[in-house]
């Protein structure tokens, strides 16, 4: 069984969409596990409510179930170019998990949101992977074999390095179809490659534990 992790923070739901469909992307390969977890929330419910955020009931993540899963897709809007402080302040506290490498080898992934197509799309997928590399993970992006994100006769958020969707300057705009179809397709993507690592890995042990049976 491989396991994914689809690890979000959404203030109006809008990552949280893509984060069902990252997930349902990475299901949608047998033998795959896929668990949807958000981060903790760092700001009170009333002012969340003032400020007409999503109610979110999905069940918050651990740190230090982190290494329990072959892959790890994060899910953030964008805040000035960057991950939102929620999600910073949880990988922030993974630097026990950093020190004894536990996440060295695994798959890691972004995607995000912004209000405009210029908003920092791109720079905040780029920032977010940035500790993931720190972690010694393999970045997995949203290769150009989605075609969907080259299409010019509509908005379309994402790009190589990673799904998306644009939100507008109010946040009415929800995840079109084809930005949905980018954050499947991004799911699976990263399922596949985590699946043959495992495969791989499996392979090398069962090898290894029958040259030890032969030494014997």
């Amino acid at each position: 069984m491989t396991r994914v992790l689809v690890l979000y923070y959404s203030s109006y739901g809008h990552i949280r969409s893509l984060a069902e469909a990252e997930a349902e992307g990475a299901r949608s390969l047998p033998g795959v596990q896929a668990d949807l977890r958000r981060v903790p929330e760092t700001v009170s419910a009333a002012v969340r409510q003032a400020a007409g955020q999503i109610v979110d009931d999905t069940p918050e993540a651990r740190v230090e179930d982190l290494p329990d899963y072959d892959a790890i897709i994060l899910g953030t809007p964008t805040r000035f170019g960057n991950m939102a402080a929620q999600m910073k302040q949880f990988i922030d506290q993974a630097g026990g998990l950093w020190a004894r490498n536990a996440l060295v080898g695994k798959v890691g992934a972004v995607f995000t949101s912004t209000g405009s197509q210029h908003g920092g799309h791109e720079a905040a997928v780029l920032s977010t992977q940035v500790p993931l590399l720190h972690f010694g993970m393999l970045i997995a992006g949203l290769p150009y074999t989605f075609a969907g994100q080259t299409r010019h006769d509509e908005i379309v958020g994402g790009s190589p390095y990673g799904a998306g969707t644009v939100a507008g300057g109010d946040g009415s705009r929800q995840p079109s179809e084809t930005e949905l179809a980018g954050a499947r397709f991004q799911g699976r993507h990263v399922a596949e490659i985590a699946a043959r690592l495992v495969a791989s890995r499996d392979i090398s042990t069962f090898t290894s534990q029958s040259t030890e049976e032969v030494n014997a």
